[in-house]
């Protein structure tokens, strides 16, 4: 299957419509249907479902338009990483990074970094850990920031100095807002919303210690806003990293006994990455290095 005809069908499920898709592809009409006829005949299944005035995708269509997807975006990577001269560093550089404070700091590095390889670019995908693990392994991410304790046998990585604190974010008109710190006792019985990493929760369980059989878990979520939003909307307390990025009628109170989460940045074991790639990771350590 060729590389083309991915971006045929990739565009044909983006317009719907064989004739749009046509036309911004700059092919015939019965070119384009002759190959997603071709294409369903060389797999064996049915890509889309046909209407009167559009085409929907099937499940099987559902699942190609995925892995395609990620073909293509593999591709591009690697035209990126093989685009550099011999004296001068080029490409895009793509960070993995979940909602951190950290982000801050590594976007120092990247800036500094630009200054020296102004043909360099950086992309940001963002998302929870188990996916830029992901993301990592499958090449379409090159390095990724990822919170501690997290299984980093598979990686190269450096940890950074900066470490972030937990506690609870609740609404203003809380009792417990009045308080400085939140002790374990103090959530007992209260409704809570924990992260969905198991590692995490492994964590938090150890904080709680003989309290944690007295806690009521009423929500699981990963990221800052939407966990932000199950407070505001009084769904319970949530445990989470301080982000300072909260709704005006919402407060983070910090932890006591105090807990907190390291980063690691990392990048494959064993796997050759572009040239700006690993001049980045130099980059990185040697900058560490000074502030150590």
């Amino acid at each position: 299957m060729e590389l083309r005809v991915l971006k045929y069908f990739l565009m044909i499920a983006q317009e719907e419509n064989i004739t749009r898709a046509a036309q911004r592809l700059n092919v015939t009409q019965p070119t384009l249907s002759r190959q997603l006829m071709q294409m369903e005949e060389e797999l064996g299944v049915k890509l889309f479902k046909r209407g009167k005035h559009s085409i929907s995708l099937t499940e099987d269509g559902i699942l190609l338009k995925q892995r395609a997807q990620e073909i293509i975006n593999i591709e591009e990577k690697i035209r990126e990483d093989l685009s550099h001269s011999d004296d001068m560093l080029m490409g895009t550089i793509t960070i993995g990074s979940g909602e951190t404070c950290v982000l801050s700091g590594v976007a120092k590095l990247a800036a500094s970094f630009r200054k020296e390889n102004p043909k360099v670019m950086f992309e940001v995908c963002s998302g929870i850990a188990d996916d830029i693990k992901d993301k990592i392994e499958n090449g379409t991410v090159d390095v990724g920031l990822l919170k501690e304790p997290v299984d980093i046998s598979k990686y190269e990585f450096v940890r950074l100095g900066q470490k972030e604190k937990w506690g609870v974010i609740m609404r203003k008109d809380c009792p417990l807002a009045e308080k400085e710190y939140i002790t374990p006792k103090d959530l007992a019985g209260q409704p809570l919303i924990f992260a969905k990493r198991e590692s995490v929760r492994n964590e938090i369980e150890n904080w709680f210690g003989d309290c944690y059989d007295n806690i009521k878990i009423v929500a699981s979520c990963d990221l800052i806003y939407n966990t932000e939003s199950l407070v505001k909307g009084g769904v319970g307390l949530a445990l989470c990293i301080d982000s300072d990025m909260y709704y005006d009628d919402l407060c983070f109170k910090p932890l006591s006994p105090m807990l907190e989460t390291g980063t690691v940045i990392v990048w494959r074991k064993n796997r050759t990455v572009s040239p700006s790639v690993n001049s980045f990771i130099k980059h990185i350590k040697k900058c560490l290095e000074c502030i150590v």
